[in-house]
C-alpha cells in the first residue's frame, strides 16, 4: 500500500514537472505562478504546495528534471558523453525550441541578484566546466591542438554551446545550430565530431 502511494506521488510529480514547464515556457518564470501551474494538473494551490512547498523549490525542480533528460543520467564522460554525442544533443535541441525557450529565459533571469534559480545554474555551470574538461582530456588528451589544457578550454566549449542557443532562438532561419556546433568541434581538431581518441593506437 505505501509502494502504491509512493508510485502515485511520483506520478503527480511528474505531472506538476512537466505542467510547470508548460506554463514557464508560455508565460515566462515571473508569469508562471503556482495557481496556475496547479490548476492546469487539477489541483488546488494548496494541493501542489504538499509536493514543492515553493514556486522556488518548483522551479529548480524543473530545471533539474530539464538536466535529466539533456543527460540520461550520465554525469561524466567515464558514463558515454563524447563530442559526438554533444553534438547530437544538439541537434536535439533545434527540436524542441519550447525547452530550449525555458531554458534559456530562465538562465538569463537568473544572472540578477537574489534570483531562485541563480544558486541552481551557479552549482550546475561548475559541474558541466569540470564533465567538459573531463570530455575534452578523453579526446586530446593534457593539450587540444590549439594548446590550451581541457580546463582552459571547457568554457569555451559551455560558451558556444549555450550562446548558440541564444541566436538561434533569435534567428532559427539564420542560425543552424547543428551546423554551427560541428563548426566548433572542427576548430577544435576533430573534423565532422569524429573522436580522436578512435583513431588513437
Amino acid at each position: 500500500m505505501a509502494r502504491t502511494r509512493s508510485a502515485r506521488s511520483e506520478e503527480r510529480r511528474a505531472d506538476i514537472l512537466r505542467a510547470a514547464l508548460e506554463v514557464i515556457a508560455e508565460r515566462g518564470y515571473r508569469g508562471a505562478s503556482l495557481g496556475a501551474v496547479a490548476e492546469r494538473v487539477g489541483l488546488t494551490q494548496q494541493g501542489l504546495l504538499h509536493y514543492f512547498p515553493t514556486k522556488e523549490a518548483l522551479l529548480v525542480a524543473v530545471l533539474e528534471e530539464r538536466d535529466q533528460w539533456d543527460t540520461g543520467g550520465r554525469r561524466s564522460s567515464a558514463d558515454g558523453w563524447r563530442l559526438e554525442l554533444l553534438a547530437s544533443l544538439v541537434e536535439y535541441n533545434a527540436m524542441r525550441p519550447g525547452i530550449v525557450q525555458t531554458f534559456s529565459a530562465l538562465l538569463g533571469e537568473s544572472v540578477t541578484d537574489e534570483h531562485p534559480a541563480r544558486p541552481f545554474f551557479t552549482r550546475r555551470y561548475a559541474q558541466v566546466r569540470e564533465e567538459m574538461t573531463d570530455v575534452l582530456r578523453a579526446e586530446f588528451g593534457d593539450r587540444l591542438p590549439g594548446g590550451l589544457t581541457p580546463e582552459r578550454a571547457a568554457p569555451l566549449l559551455v560558451a558556444v554551446m549555450d550562446g548558440l542557443q541564444f541566436q538561434w532562438l533569435l534567428d532559427p532561419e539564420s542560425v543552424d545550430m547543428a551546423a554551427s556546433f560541428q563548426d566548433f568541434v572542427a576548430l577544435l581538431g576533430i573534423p565532422d565530431g569524429a573522436g580522436a581518441a578512435d583513431g588513437a593506437s
